[in-house]
């Protein structure tokens, strides 16, 4: 039977490598050739869960995590290996050379790019810049956050269940991610803005 507590250590490592966390499951998993539904049979979670996870739309808990890395039929210590670890200061310090591109499933047009993530006290704060392609495509999603974007150029139809917001450069928008919401450029230029997100790690999971 798998346990948790033995591996509880490994949670240091984690710190600020929440998104990267997402990708790795993801790659692991590939590498494996393993599906989305056999890493969640042997988690006991849902695919969907183990899907939002992948695309930095949710943040697992320490015990879902450890029970994913169980699915993926690896180690703590395997999964973790090559992950950068916190230094132990107390500022995190990020220049654009050291920026990371992140993907996400079904979005078409949509560029992420990662700027940190950082958990403090029960929440993780993450911030990445998304650039949009005009007459990009993607559909509705929903993230376990709270959303707060900020235009640096162009505008985008935002809409938030079936409501729309306009969001032209200068302005900016808080609202729940698990209402379903997607920008969306009708322009004829690119559209880029900053995004934060505020993960709870104590929201219960599916």
């Amino acid at each position: 039977m798998f346990t948790y507590m033995k591996f509880n250590y490994f949670w240091i490592m984690v710190d600020d490598l929440l998104t990267g966390i997402g990708q790795k499951i993801k790659a692991i998993r590939l590498i494996k050739n393993l599906k989305l539904y056999q890493v969640a049979e042997k988690a006991n979670v849902s695919k969907g869960l183990i899907s939002k996870i992948e695309n930095g739309r949710t943040v697992p808990s320490l015990p879902v995590l450890l029970a994913i890395i169980h699915g993926l039929e690896t180690t703590p210590a395997d999964f973790f290996s090559g992950l950068k670890l916190t230094d132990g200061k107390n500022f995190l310090h990020q220049t654009r050379n050291n920026l990371k591109e992140i993907s996400k499933e079904g979005a078409t047009g949509y560029h992420y790019q990662l700027i940190f993530s950082k958990p403090f006290e029960g929440f993780v704060f993450e911030s990445v810049i998304l650039t949009i392609d005009p007459s990009s495509s993607r559909e509705k999603v929903v993230t376990d956050a709270y959303e707060y974007k900020y235009m640096l150029e162009g505008s985008v139809e935002y809409w938030i269940e079936n409501e729309m917001v306009m969001l032209n450069e200068g302005d900016s928008l808080l609202y729940d991610g698990r209402l379903p919401h997607v920008p969306i450029n009708c322009g004829k230029t690119r559209a880029k803005m900053l995004v934060i997100y505020l993960y709870n790690q104590n929201r219960n999971h599916e």
